[in-house]
């Protein structure tokens, strides 16, 4: 199992970053993400050991963080969201450095080096200082320094982020082909949904310390019953009203298609019905999809209410007021 967390809580003082979350997935490629202090980062750091836990339990691929800290360390590698080299540099040296700092021999770690940049597709630039690199090439300098020890789990903070389209799609090539080919398993934290939905098989939604949706990508977005999208030729206000007057929820969506919510009882062949009858042509009709944004978004309107107050807390309440 790669994440079986059971009422896992980390405090920041008294601010509570993850609230007794629990939820337990296995997965080739995870993908977490939430807003901005949903405890992304919180998590990650409590799995790898570095933050105290302070109740419930969290096991990575199968470890105790609590106590196997050091073996969780050493089996993974990380690519960090901001920049991580050491100036003055060529990408060769620092990867030989990073592979010698991760237990391998000097010459397996050189060897390793120009696999892995050769691999990423800096094999042309290996021998120019990293501070003179784009920001697209810094980032593959640090997915490279993640995988040099070739790790069991490979953890990415951010790796689109700031990229210009092409290098994006370069980005998202490599992590799905390590997903596809290499033998680590991969955790990706983003904000861009698309990303995490283009390559992870798994997601786990953070809000406020707290999980809101988590499981396959696939089963949550769902094709609904209820919600058709479609596109006419002919009088589209008239067409909507007689789809009004049936009870449906009529509305013009960003991309100007026609997007139909049906009552029980109203069957999609009504819709050709009344085109029939009004002369109309559909010409493009089909059951709406959820995206891994409508689930994220959904997810995060939903109010988590708070936990009620200990007794005690309770008493100072009464009797403060």
């Amino acid at each position: 199992m790669l994440l079986e967390l059971d009422k896992l809580t980390v405090r920041y003082g008294r601010l509570e970053a993850l609230d007794a979350v629990s939820v337990a997935l296995d997965s080739k490629a995870l993908g977490i993400l939430g807003p901005n202090g949903a405890g992304k980062s919180t998590l990650i750091r409590a799995l790898l050991g570095l933050l105290p836990i302070n109740g419930g339990e969290a096991r990575f691929e199968g470890l105790d963080a609590r106590r196997e800290g050091k073996r969780i360390r050493e089996m993974i590698g990380y690519m960090p969201e901001h920049e991580s080299y050491l100036p003055g540099m060529t990408p060769i040296r620092f990867l030989r450095f990073m592979g010698e700092m991760c237990g391998l021999p000097a010459p397996a770690a050189m060897e390793r080096a120009h696999e892995v940049l050769f691999y990423v597709g800096l094999g042309e630039v290996r021998y120019r200082p990293v501070d003179g690199l784009s920001y697209g090439l810094h980032q593959k300098v640090r997915l490279a320094q993640a995988l040099i020890h070739g790790p069991k789990i490979l953890i990415l903070d951010e790796p689109t982020n700031g990229l210009d389209p092409t290098a994006r799609d370069e980005m998202l090539a490599l992590i799905r082909d390590m997903i596809a080919h290499s033998g680590s398993k991969v955790v990706m934290c983003s904000h861009l949904l698309k990303d995490v939905e283009t390559c992870c098989e798994e997601v786990l939604v953070l809000k406020k310390g707290r999980v809101v949706a988590s499981g396959n990508i696939e089963a949550m977005k769902r094709t609904s019953q209820s919600v058709f999208e479609m596109r006419i030729k002919g009088n589209l206000d008239r067409f909507m009203a007689a789809l009004s007057e049936m009870g449906c929820e009529c509305r013009l969506n960003e991309r100007e298609a026609l997007q139909v919510t049906i009552r029980d009882g109203v069957t999609p062949q009504s819709f050709f019905e009344i085109a029939r009858n009004q002369g109309i042509q559909i010409r493009h009709f089909y059951a709406k999809k959820d995206t891994l944004e409508d689930v994220f978004l959904k997810a995060l309107e939903d109010e988590i209410p708070p936990p009620p107050p200990a007794n005690g807390e309770t008493k100072d309440l009464h009797a403060r007021l």
